[in-house]
């Protein structure tokens, strides 16, 4: 058995670059795929890994919604992989991003393992958020670049009214992409993202969350649970990642939380992935109904509010799923 250790110190690439993965399809249509990319800021001479996922385009016809995921802190852009593809499988086109300067490559370079909070921490600064963030910008610059170049199958995707989501230190990226504020900055006003899903995410160390969260009036999800503990010593306990929806403010604001499950549960990912630090089994007997209920919910919550369509609303006001000790609010 492979260690955390082991897994740490390696770099395991699941395709290579430029690689498609096909899927299914139907003749004369674009096939379901998984392409990884690198595309490169020549602004601030930053390249960023990028995978995408398309949806068959035999099954999913016209202008095609996009969702973005920020992995976490030490993560790729494999993370968040069942949920991408439970969001293609929808119909919908699937970015991940990766960020240097806060993935698996830079962690390597500071911690000496994941349970190495001082080390983990130091790749988690506000410069690397702001990384983070112009990432996020110019990914929705390039989007827009290659939709009006009609390039191949960007001519079809719709580059407006665009999802955000991420786990973690991607729940950082995503919340300030929806308008969160920071002492000394006011934040990203960012029209073309429409509804936004933070994974784990957590309220602001210093000052009131209320006023830093006050501009995050787009539709927003919050999941997190019982268990998902603070993974870095900064006081992200679960508490604290509860008490974010309660900051809110009021429209099309949703909350899960689920019983027993952890920080790892939300990363979207199976395996050696989310077993770099130490987990309770009863947290691990629950994953398989936890990972189905989130990719559902989820999908409805990007169905009811990218794309308006009504049976996801009704779904979402009581969620299929859920199991005693569970939560679900909306406000």
């Amino acid at each position: 058995m492979i260690s955390a250790m082991d897994l740490f110190r390696r770099n395991v690439t699941i395709a290579a670059l430029g690689a498609a993965i096909p899927l299914t399809g139907v003749a004369g249509m674009p096939a379901a795929s998984v392409v990884d990319e690198t595309w490169t800021d020549a602004a601030r001479q930053r390249e960023i890994p990028v995978r995408l996922r398309w949806p068959d385009g035999g099954q999913h016809s016209g202008p095609r919604p996009i969702v973005l995921f920020s992995h976490g802190l030490g993560g790729t852009r494999d993370g968040g992989s069942l949920w991408g593809e439970a969001w293609s499988n929808a119909g919908f086109v699937v970015l991940h991003l990766q960020h240097h300067g806060s993935d698996l490559a830079a962690v390597r370079g500071t911690a000496s393992s994941f349970t190495d909070r001082a080390g983990l921490r130091t790749a988690a600064t506000a410069q690397q958020l702001l990384a983070r963030l112009r990432d996020v910008g110019f990914v929705l610059e390039e989007i827009t670049r290659r939709h009006q170049a009609r390039q191949e199958r960007w001519a079809a995707v719709r580059p407006t009214r665009i999802g955000m989501s991420g786990h973690s230190f991607g729940a950082h990226t995503t919340l300030g992409m929806a308008g969160q504020t920071y002492p000394g900055f006011t934040g990203v006003d960012e029209p073309r993202l429409a509804s936004f899903i933070a994974f784990s995410p957590t309220l602001p160390p210093t000052g009131g969350p209320t006023q830093a969260f006050s501009r995050l009036t787009r539709p927003l999800l919050s999941i997190t649970g019982t268990r998902d503990s603070d993974v870095l010593g900064t006081g992200a306990t679960a508490e604290r990642r509860i008490a974010v929806f309660g900051a809110l403010p009021m429209g099309d604001k949703g909350h899960l939380v689920l019983q027993d499950a952890d920080h790892m549960t939300f990363a979207g990912q199976t395996g050696r992935a989310v077993e770099i630090v130490a987990r309770e089994q009863i947290t691990l007997d629950l994953q398989p109904s936890h990972h189905a209920l989130i990719g559902s919910v989820t999908t409805d919550w990007w169905r009811a509010t990218l794309q308006g369509d009504a049976a996801s609303r009704t779904r979402l006001t009581a969620p299929q799923g859920l199991r005693t000790g569970d939560l679900w609010e909306l406000k």
